[in-house]
This record gives C-alpha cells, structure tokens and sequence, in this order.
C-alpha cells in the first residue's frame, strides 16, 4: 500500500470477523519488533502472539471485554500482548559509552513506555499494509495475564493489539462523521518556529 493509503486506513476497530489471519502475515507483522526504535538501542519491547482461541477468550477476559458494547477482543484471530523491560534501559544506560560523568542519564521521561507507543504503531503499520484491522486495549488485570502468558517480573504489560479482517459494519458513517466533527483545528496542534506563531 501507498503511505497515505495505510495512514487513511489507520483507525481504531472493535469489530472483526473471525476469519483467521495465515502464520505468514502474523509472523511478518510480529517481526516488526526488530525495526522498532528504542533509546540506545535498548531493545526493551517484549511480544507475546496469541492466536489460539481459549487464551484470546481468557485475555479478553483479563482485559474486562464483558465492559464493551460487544464482544471484539475474543473474536480477533490474533492478539499480539505488548511488554516492555524497563531494565533493559537502565542496562543500556550504564555501559561506558552511555555514561555521564560516570553515571547513567536522569531520565527526562520514561522512555520505555514512549519507545513502547512506537512499537505500538508499527504494528498497526503493518497489520494495514497487510490488509488487516487493529486495535488496542487495555489490561487491567495484568498480573494475571502475565501469569497467564508466562511473562517475567521484569516485564510490564502495555497492553493487546487485536489484529484481523474487519467487519462491513467495523467503522458505522455516523462514528466517522461524529470523529470528523471533534477533530481539533490543524492550528490549535501544530506550530512553526514559536507556538505564538499560529501562521
């Protein structure tokens, strides 16, 4: 697909049909991993596919999907369980080449959890460029999907990427329109040089 053509497509669904989605396509989507940034090169993106039924029905379980209007986390062929090992930062940051005056950087934002945000959008990336949907939810009960997924102390849950075919019905005219009427001006967004420059 052309840029544009996988930026328009990009959007958040919650409904998907069940087809399932070929081992190649999730493969090369999970693979995805190694282009994404991290600071330092840290490496500190963690990923657990998960693409057998009852451990999507007990994920979308931890992740309350009883919540939501309808029933989208369970019905996604794939999940993709974003983690991050904040360790592997502070590893980074204390080899000789990263070190400042001796020691390592003050931190001016975790930038775990932002690297996390990148990788998170290079997935949805992909899964468009291969003709999927997304979305994204929360875990609350994370403690017990790590347990679940057999995830390391050392490994914070961001949260699942649900991945799959779209339904027909997946994003109603009146949802695109109502989001068309929220979107904030350009200029409220985004300035140039000076934010009291709203050109």
């Amino acid at each position: 697909m052309e840029f544009d053509d996988v930026l328009a497509a990009r959007r958040m669904v919650r409904r998907y049909r069940p087809d399932p989605v070929p081992p190649e396509t999730v493969d090369r989507i999970a693979r995805v991993i190694r282009k994404a940034p991290s600071a330092g090169f840290s490496q500190g993106h963690r990923l657990v596919v998960v693409t057998e039924r009852a451990t999507r029905e007990r994920v979308a379980e931890l992740a309350e999907e009883s919540l939501y209007r309808e029933k989208w986390l369970s019905v996604a062929p794939v999940l993709m369980v974003l983690g991050v090992r904040e360790d592997d930062y502070h590893d980074r940051y204390t080899r000789p080449d990263k070190l400042i005056d001796g020691k390592e950087l003050e931190w001016p934002a975790p930038y775990w959890w932002v690297d996390s945000g990148a990788f998170l959008m290079l997935l949805q990336l992909a899964a468009i460029d291969a003709g999927l949907a997304t979305g994204f939810a929360t875990v609350r009960r994370k403690e017990e999907l790590k347990a679940l997924l057999g995830l390391p102390d050392d490994i914070a849950v961001v949260g699942v990427v649900t991945i799959g075919h779209a339904r027909d019905d997946a994003v109603p005219p009146s949802d695109t329109a109502r989001l068309r009427a929220m979107r904030k001006p350009f200029g409220d967004l985004v300035r140039y040089e000076s934010w009291k420059d709203p050109r």
